[in-house]
C-alpha cells in the first residue's frame, strides 16, 4: 500500500470530533478572527499563522495547519500542538513559525498569538530594520492596547532581523517581548501580537495595524510636504 501523504493521519482523531458546545464556539471564534484578518488583506493567501491556548499545563495550542489558505480554514482543519511544536491532534503540520508562537506564549504567559502579512507592517518593519523599532505617539488608538490610557504614552514596537532559522529567531526575539507593546514586527515579513485572550489578542492586532499605517502615511505625506 502507498505511503499517505504526510497532510493526513487517518489513526488521529480531529480535535473537533467529540467537542462540547462551549468549545465548538471557541473554535468557531478562532475560525472567525482567522477569517476576519483575511478579508483585511493581513493574510492572503496561506500567509500568517495563529494560535490560541487551549490547555496550560501541558501546554496544548490550537493552530491552523501549515499551507491552508487563511480565507478558507474550516473546523476540521484545526491541529493541537504541543510544547514542543509536536502535532499531537488533528490531520496536517504545524507551521514552520511555530517556535515564535510558543516563545511568546511561554515567556509572556498569553492566551493567543497572531501573525499577521499586511502589506503595511511589512513594508515598515522592513524600513526600520536598523533603527530596530518603530515609534508610535500621539494617537488616540493608542488606547486600544492593554495598558495605555492616554494618547500622549509613546510605544516602541521592536523591530528583529528576519531569520528562516525559527529557532534562532525566537531567541533573537526573547530579550525584547517582556516590554514590547503586545506586538513585535520582524523586518520585511510582518507582525506578532498577542493579548491574555483570543478577543484581546485580536484588538491588539486591529490596533497596531492601524497605528502602523498611520505612520506610514505619516511619513509619506511628510516626504511630500517637503518636496
Amino acid at each position: 500500500m502507498p505511503k499517505l501523504p504526510d497532510l493526513i493521519d487517518l489513526n488521529t482523531p480531529s480535535p473537533t470530533a467529540t467537542l462540547s458546545k462551549a468549545d465548538q464556539q471557541f473554535h468557531q471564534d478562532f475560525i472567525s478572527t482567522i477569517e476576519d484578518l483575511h478579508r483585511r488583506g493581513w493574510c492572503d493567501g496561506t500567509g500568517g499563522n495563529f494560535s490560541v491556548v487551549i490547555h496550560q499545563n501541558p501546554l496544548v495550542l490550537l493552530m491552523a495547519p501549515s499551507g491552508v489558505d487563511k480565507g478558507q480554514v474550516r473546523e476540521e482543519m484545526l491541529i493541537e500542538v504541543g510544547a514542543n511544536g509536536e502535532v499531537i491532534r488533528g490531520h496536517g503540520r504545524a507551521s514552520a513559525e511555530t517556535s515564535m508562537h510558543l516563545k511568546i506564549v511561554k515567556q509572556l504567559g498569553c492566551g493567543a498569538v497572531l501573525h499577521t502579512h499586511s502589506t503595511t507592517a511589512t513594508l515598515i518593519s522592513s524600513i526600520a530594520e536598523q533603527q530596530g523599532f518603530v515609534t508610535l505617539e500621539g494617537w488616540e488608538m493608542l488606547k486600544g492596547l492593554q495598558g495605555v490610557t492616554t494618547h500622549e504614552q509613546q510605544v516602541q514596537i521592536p523591530v528583529v532581523a528576519n531569520d528562516q532559522n525559527i529557532e534562532r529567531l525566537a531567541q533573537t526575539s526573547e530579550p525584547l517581548l517582556d516590554k514590547a507593546p503586545h506586538g513585535l514586527l520582524v523586518a520585511g515579513h510582518g507582525l506578532y501580537a498577542w493579548g491574555k485572550t483570543l478577543s484581546e489578542a485580536r484588538r491588539h492586532v486591529e490596533i497596531l495595524e492601524f497605528l502602523l499605517e498611520v505612520h506610514w502615511k505619516q511619513q509619506l505625506i511628510s516626504q511630500l510636504s517637503q518636496r
